[in-house]
């Protein structure tokens, strides 16, 4: 049963809500009373995880139309009617519309705690599995796993989901080592243009004197030692997506001839009249503002603008150090496998040196750190301050950010171990029942996704 379980009871006698709210209370289940079935109406949703409880006769709305209206937001909504003597006809015609189940007035305090809890237990069991539909279905999509449960990194995957089946051009922004390549690839997985190639050229890594004719490609002739055609970046990523990293670092000369080919979406190789027609997306990243860049005359203006379509910024892992514990375990367990080891989640007292640290390398940094707790540190003995192979920088996070991070930390780690179960992770954590779920809240934890 979920912990916002919530029974919403609807009757327009005051000593009737005193009577079922006292009911329910000693039988630890909470209820808010409503007059009228309009006002209930108005507090009811889809992901409500409670039952409703409405008695048929009401001034105003009835509770036949309460039903109709509720099942209208959700079929699968719980809904309790209660009735006098001479409505049981009516009531089992209610049945057949889709509620739940009917008390008859006047019913004993045991069965409206029965048929509440039972409606309650229903209700669990449909939000549960509609949560795993949920993550089958986004673990059935294609493309890279974006790891994080940050609020930013949520942001982040909402919207790549939103721009990646559109053909517009994207500017990926991000530190060294954020995933700048995993961000493209996704939206190229995602995209119809999945079928198609995703080329990736690395603008800083490439010689100058190579970049035009490894894009561009060449004919036979060309140039010294052109012996034949050869097709170059953009035209073998045509019908896929090609992506620029570093983008920064293109020379002058070779953003003037890629800002033709955004634009006429074509293209001639080097030695040719002739215009290859292309069909391709590009995909930008860099780690520098471009605009900044642009007006200190270091990057092309028409360019940038021509680029910048779309921009997802990628937060560094300084920013969203909640996501450090997951994705630790994620490179660990990844580590492992590859390396053939066993692996085992750091202890407690490491930590808070985990989340303290200031991680200038990213997740990039932290996966190296993953890779080297696996090989060294559980047969060494080594401490997580020697694999990062870096001081611990404690003035990176307040004392207070470090507490809230390594408390959300363990509170994560045991929901997890515990399949998302509260009780079982109250017990591991020694804490009240409630105090935990405030935390919870607090934190923005969904258990659900620890099952």
């Amino acid at each position: 049963m979920p912990d916002n379980a919530h029974v919403m009871f609807v009757d327009d006698e005051l000593h009737i809500r005193i009577a079922a709210k006292q009911t329910l209370e000693l039988a630890e289940l909470s209820l808010t009373g409503y007059e009228t079935a309009e006002a209930a109406l108005k507090e009811l949703g889809p992901e409500f995880a409670g039952v409703l409880v409405c008695d048929i006769r009401l001034p105003g709305m009835d509770g036949m139309e309460f039903l109709r209206r509720a099942l209208e937001i959700d079929p699968e909504l719980p809904v309790v009617l209660v009735t006098g003597h001479g409505d049981i006809s009516m009531a089992v015609g209610a049945m057949h519309e889709g509620a739940y189940d009917f008390l008859e007035k006047p019913y004993a305090p045991e069965r409206l705690t029965e048929v509440v809890r039972r409606a309650l237990d229903k209700r669990a069991l449909t939000l549960e599995n509609r949560a795993l539909r949920r993550e089958l279905e986004e673990h059935n999509t294609p493309g890279p796993r974006i790891i994080g449960n940050s609020p930013a990194m949520q942001r982040l995957r909402g919207l790549i989901r939103q721009v990646a089946d559109a053909d517009a051009d994207v500017l990926i922004f991000g530190e060294t080592g954020t995933g700048k390549e995993l961000v493209a690839r996704s939206l190229h997985e995602l995209s119809r243009r999945r079928t198609g190639n995703f080329v990736a050229v690395n603008c800083g890594a490439m010689p100058e004197q190579l970049m035009e004719s490894e894009l561009f490609g060449h004919e036979a002739g060309a140039f010294t030692g052109a012996r034949g055609r050869r097709l170059g970046k953009l035209e073998h990523a045509s019908g896929g997506t090609l992506f620029l990293d570093e983008i920064e670092s293109m020379p002058a000369a070779m953003q003037v001839r890629l800002l033709r080919v955004l634009q006429e979406r074509s293209l001639e190789r080097l030695g040719s009249n002739q215009t290859v027609p292309l069909d391709l997306r590009v995909l930008a990243a860099t780690k520098v503002d471009l605009r900044e860049a642009a007006d200190r005359g270091e990057f092309r203006e028409d360019l940038y603008y021509r680029l910048n379509v779309v921009t997802l910024e990628i937060p560094p892992l300084r920013t969203r150090r909640e996501d450090i514990p997951l994705l630790f375990q994620h490179f660990a367990l990844v580590a492992g496998a590859r390396f053939g080891r066993e692996t085992s989640p750091l202890d407690a007292a490491q930590m808070p040196t985990l989340l303290a640290h200031p991680w200038p390398g990213n997740v990039r940094e932290l996966r190296n750190a993953a890779e080297r707790y696996v090989l060294l540190g559980e047969e060494l003995g080594f401490d997580i301050d020697r694999l990062m192979h870096a001081p611990t920088d404690r003035c990176a996070m307040s004392l207070r950010e470090q507490v809230e991070s390594f408390e959300r930390s363990l509170i994560e780690q045991e929901l997890r171990a515990c399949g998302g179960n509260l009780s079982e992770a109250t017990q591991a954590l020694g804490i009240p029942r409630k105090t935990l779920h405030d935390k919870v809240r607090k934190y923005g934890l969904d258990r659900r996704q620890y099952r």
